[in-house]
């Protein structure tokens, strides 16, 4: 009887365990695989810890990554490097909203950012909306003044949308270069061939 009991116990310990912790059980632990993630520049493993509504957001940041493919971008290069290299406080809950202040170690440079409970577990909240609420906080704290929300989200909006119907005019424009840079490469190989 005793052996059961413990049985019981200990599965019951590690059930209850296991819904508070590992995927989506703890806000910080979802920020840092979030983190984790992008600095591994894996936006697939990224948008598992992210909301729905983030996908948009992580969608332009893997095209972007995907248009850069091999050439050096060091603005990206150290936000990922930056993304191995912070400090994240205990997360502050309030409901279904948590809030964890995130330091750059090298910088000092200190930024909120926003988890919210989809589905019963902690996701990232990596959405126009929240990152524009993000930059607004960081320009008042560098009395850049507060800057009116619908007009940021207007302009994101924007350009997000001229981005988006460039896209795929700029992807035809990219393959048709693609193609040229082959067939080029192809002739160099027959010449080559054909000089020896």
């Amino acid at each position: 009887m005793k052996k059961y009991l413990l049985w019981g116990a200990t599965a019951f310990v590690m059930i209850l365990s296991s819904c508070h912790s590992g995927e989506g059980g703890n806000p910080k632990e979802v920020l840092s695989q979030f983190f984790n993630a992008l600095s591994k520049k894996d936006v697939t493993l990224a948008k598992k810890y992210a909301t729905k509504d983030s996908e948009g957001m992580l969608n332009m940041m893997e095209m972007g990554m995907k248009m850069s493919g091999n050439m050096p971008n060091d603005h990206a290069d150290k936000m990922f490097e930056m993304l191995q290299n912070v400090q994240m406080d205990d997360p502050v809950i309030n409901g279904d909203k948590a809030t964890i202040n995130v330091k750059d170690k090298t910088s000092g440079e200190n930024t909120d950012f926003v988890l919210k409970k989809e589905d019963g577990r902690w996701k990232v909240a990596f959405d126009m909306a929240t990152l524009s609420e993000m930059a607004n906080e960081k320009m008042k704290e560098h009395g850049m003044g507060n800057m009116d929300m619908d007009s940021m989200n207007q302009q994101m909006n924007g350009a997000m949308d001229s981005m988006n119907s460039k896209m795929p005019d700029m992807k035809d424009k990219l393959d048709h270069a693609q193609k040229m840079m082959d067939s080029a490469r192809n002739m160099l190989d027959k010449m080559d061939k054909n000089a020896k």
